[in-house]
C-alpha cells in the first residue's frame, strides 16, 4: 500500500509549524520533515521546539513519515558537500553529525526513517587515487548506524541520485548488501530512477523489497550533455549524449555536437590545439569545422536558465567547482542562442543522466513519467509505505505544487 506524503523541502518559505498544517489541509496522510538552514535547522532546534512540532503533529491527521537530512544544508552553492565519502575526515564527520542529528530528531518525534545520499566523486577524489571512496562511504554509514539504539525502530536510508557515486538502484542494492544491517535500506526517488534506469519499471520491481520510502516528482527528456576533462583515451558515443570537453592547459571548452560543434576560447587555438579539436570531432565522424566563440564575450549575469544549470553543474562528478562554474556562461549561451534556422542550440533542458531524462523535479503530471505503472511495479513486489512529493523548485508556487500533486497522484493510490 502506498500513502501520499509531502516534503517540507518544498515549503521553505513558510513557518515550519504552518507547513505541517498546509500539508494536512491538502489531504496528504504523511509529511517528510526536511532539515533546512532557514526553516528546520538541526543546529538550532531545541527540545522545546521539537515538543511543539510533536504537539502540532498530534493535533492533526498527517503523520511524520521521514526525516530528511538536507543535502543542501552546509553550503547551498555546493550541495551534498561535504559528503559521507569526502576524503577529509573533518568533512565526513560534519556529514555524519548531521545524519546523527536526524536520528535524534526522529527519536524524539517518533519517526521511523532517516534519509541521506552518498555524495559525488569530486576533484579531490580524482587527485587522490589512493583514497577509496567506497571504503569511506561504508565506514561513514556504520558510524551513523552506531547512533541508532538497539531498542528503537529507526532505519537509515540511502537515496541513489543521478551523477552520484551511488546512482543506480543496482548500486544501491549492492551497498545495502555490503553494509548488511537490517537498519540500512533504500530510499527510492522516482525522478532519479527515471533518469538513471534504462528500464526503470523493471529496476523498481527489483528494488522494491529493499525500499522503505519514496520521493515523487515528474521529469522529461532533455539535452544530455556529458562534461569531462580532456584525456588521450576519451571514448565518445553521440548516440548516448553530446559532450563538453574541458582542456585544463587552456581552461577552454569544446562542445561535441553533430549539428553545431563549438570551441569556446580565450585566444584562438594554435595549430596543435586545432589538430586536437579536429581529431576529437573526427573520432565521432563530425567533418564540419567547429564554430569559434570568444569566451570573454559570453553573458555572465542572471538568466532564466540558472536553476536548471545549477542542478546540472552540481551533478557533474570529477571536476573542480572552478571548472564547473566557468562553464556556466557556456550553458547560458547554448540555451539562449539560435542557429541559422532559428532553432536554439540547446532546445531542451540540459541533463547529465544515464537516459537523457532531466534531473529537474517537476510537478507530477507535468512530465512523462507513468506513475500508475511505477506504483504498481513497487506494490506488486512488496513495497508498502509513503511516497513523498519533493518539489524544491516550486517553493514560490507551493500552493499550486501541493494541490496539483495531490490531485494527480491520488488517482493512483
Amino acid at each position: 500500500m502506498i500513502k501520499l506524503s509531502y516534503s517540507t523541502f518544498g515549503l521553505t518559505d513558510l513557518d515550519f509549524l504552518h507547513s505541517i498544517e498546509v500539508v494536512d489541509k491538502a489531504g496528504y496522510p504523511g509529511i517528510e520533515l526536511s532539515f533546512h538552514r532557514d526553516q528546520f535547522n538541526p543546529f538550532d532546534i531545541t527540545d522545546e521546539y521539537l515538543a511543539a512540532v510533536k504537539k502540532r503533529l498530534d493535533t492533526l491527521e498527517v503523520k511524520a513519515a521521514c526525516v530528511a537530512t538536507a543535502s543542501h544544508f552546509f553550503t547551498p552553492s555546493r550541495p551534498h558537500e561535504p559528503s559521507l565519502m569526502t576524503p577529509d575526515l573533518a568533512g565526513r564527520k560534519r556529514r555524519i553529525n548531521l545524519v546523527q542529528r536526524g536520528i535524534d530528531v526522529a527519536r524524539k518525534l517518533g519517526v521511523p526513517l532517516v534519509t541521506f545520499g552518498s555524495g559525488f566523486i569530486r576533484d579531490e577524489h580524482v587527485t587522490n587515487p589512493s583514497v577509496n571512496p567506497r571504503e569511506l562511504l561504508v565506514d561513514s554509514i556504520h558510524q551513523c548506524l552506531k547512533a541508532v539504539r538497539d531498542d528503537e525502530d529507526i532505519t537509515l536510508l540511502i537515496e541513489p541520485e543521478p551523477g552520484m557515486y551511488i546512482e543506480t538502484l543496482e548500486q544501491g542494492i549492492d551497498l545495502v548488501n555490503e553494509v548488511n544491517s537490517p537498519r540500512f535500506q533504500l530510499h527510492l526517488d522516482l525522478c532519479h530512477n527515471y533518469c538513471s534506469e534504462q528500464d526503470y519499471l523493471a529496476a523498481l520491481s527489483k528494488a522494491a523489497p529493499y525500499a522503505k520510502f519514496l520521493h515523487v516528482s515528474d521529469a522529461q527528456e532533455g539535452y544530455n550533455l556529458k562534461f569531462m576533462k580532456m584525456a588521450e583515451n576519451l571514448t565518445l558515443d553521440l548516440n548516448f549524449a553530446n559532450y563538453l570537453i574541458y582542456f585544463p592547459e587552456y581552461a577552454e571548452y569544446l562542445l561535441v555536437d553533430r549539428e553545431h560543434p563549438i570551441y569556446f576560447y580565450n585566444e584562438k587555438p594554435g595549430s596543435e590545439q586545432g589538430k586536437r579539436i579536429e581529431s576529437i570531432l573526427g573520432s565521432v565522424n563530425i567533418s564540419q569545422s567547429p564554430a569559434f566563440v570568444d569566451y570573454n564575450g559570453l553573458f555572465t549575469g542572471v538568466s532564466p536558465f540558472d536553476s536548471e544549470i545549477f542542478v546540472y553543474l552540481i551533478s557533474v562528478p570529477g571536476l573542480s567547482y572552478d571548472v564547473l562554474e566557468r562553464a556556466r556562461p557556456i550553458l547560458i549561451y547554448l540555451r539562449s542562442t539560435k542557429d541559422a534556422n532559428g532553432k536554439l542550440l540547446m532546445d531542451k533542458m540540459v541533463a547529465n543522466t544515464l537516459t537523457g531524462i532531466v534531473h529537474f523535479h517537476e510537478i507530477p503530471g507535468e512530465g512523462t513519467m507513468n506513475f500508475a505503472a511505477s506504483f504498481k511495479a513497487l506494490t506488486d513486489n512488496g513495497f508498502s509505505g509513503y511516497a513523498s512529493v519533493e518539489l524544491y523548485h516550486h517553493v514560490a508556487s507551493w500552493e499550486k505544487a501541493l494541490n496539483d500533486s495531490y490531485r494527480h497522484l491520488s488517482q493512483f493510490v
